[in-house]
């Protein structure tokens, strides 16, 4: 069976018909992903394991190819740095994959190949929910254009924040993403750039604070009172940024409860579970 006496997945066995899948990036120490994933294919009785791969950016290609070939791998999670390149080099992605520019997974189709989607943003934003955090109506500054960051752009779009400010260390990425953004959702007009108005939600969507020696993403002594402040970064789950916005009175949320808020949705995809609309 799949659980133990308290309804705890426990580990399936590992033999020949066990079914993989993986979960690609670099660094990927950090990644939460497969602790997570094994628990649920232990409490469903799926006779399936998920790994964790390094695969440097140069690789990322031959990499997808390599594990293409792995006949009874079923599914890729994409984690920091892969999720914009991995859009590109995926058969097909779905429409919010599209949107983003990024997906953070990959199923494989009957006809082969394999099929990309981004559960990040609504992770985010489902995650905030659980938590108690509203959206809508809300303003928010997000920090991090890349494919996370992305993904968060829109999903808070879609939820309804009612003001948006993007940065970025590269500020045309920045702009870049407030105009897609935009034309995407007419009634949003993000604005991008160094400096912002204060905000009532503060996001690092940026992989500072994987490192100990990494520099703060954003300044906490700048923040209004009361700035919820958010971190993607999975592990360590306190960083630096939340742990000094906690010494500052400031409320937090951790990276963990984007990735547990997307599981089932991710389950779905895979077909583990019945698909979320």
């Amino acid at each position: 069976m799949g659980e133990d006496a308290d309804g705890v997945g426990v580990a399936m066995p590992v033999d020949g018909a066990t079914r993989l899948y993986a979960i690609i990036g670099c660094p990927i120490a950090q990644a939460r992903s497969p602790a997570v994933f094994n628990r649920l294919f232990g409490r469903l009785g799926v006779p399936a394991v998920l790994v964790p791969v390094e695969i440097a950016p140069a690789d990322l290609a031959i990499g997808l190819a390599g594990l293409t070939a792995i006949a009874n791998l079923d599914g890729i999670i994409v984690t920091v740095p892969h999720k914009p390149r991995m859009a590109a080099l995926a058969d097909a992605v779905a429409p919010m994959g599209q949107r983003v520019g990024a997906v953070n997974a990959l199923r494989r189709r009957p006809q082969g190949g394999w099929l990309a989607d981004m559960f990040d943003g609504r992770g985010f934003v489902a995650g905030l929910a659980g938590r108690g955090h509203a959206v809508a109506g809300r303003s928010a500054l997000l920090v991090g254009a890349g494919g996370a960051g992305s993904a968060i752009a829109f999903a808070l779009a879609e939820a309804g924040i009612a003001r948006l400010h993007i940065r970025d260390i590269a500020p045309e990425r920045a702009v870049a993403l407030a105009r897609r953004v935009a034309d995407a959702c007419p009634h949003l007009r993000p604005t991008a750039g160094p400096q912002a108005e204060p905000a009532d939600i503060a996001i690092n969507a940026t992989p500072l604070g994987m490192a100990a020696e990494d520099p703060l993403p954003l300044d906490v002594q700048a923040l209004a009172p009361g700035t919820l402040v958010v971190d993607v970064i999975m592990k360590p789950a306190r960083t630096r940024l939340l742990a000094q916005a906690e010494a500052r009175g400031l409320p937090t949320h951790a990276g963990r409860h984007m990735l547990d808020a997307q599981v089932d949705a991710i389950a779905g995809f895979f077909g583990l579970l019945p698909p979320r609309s």
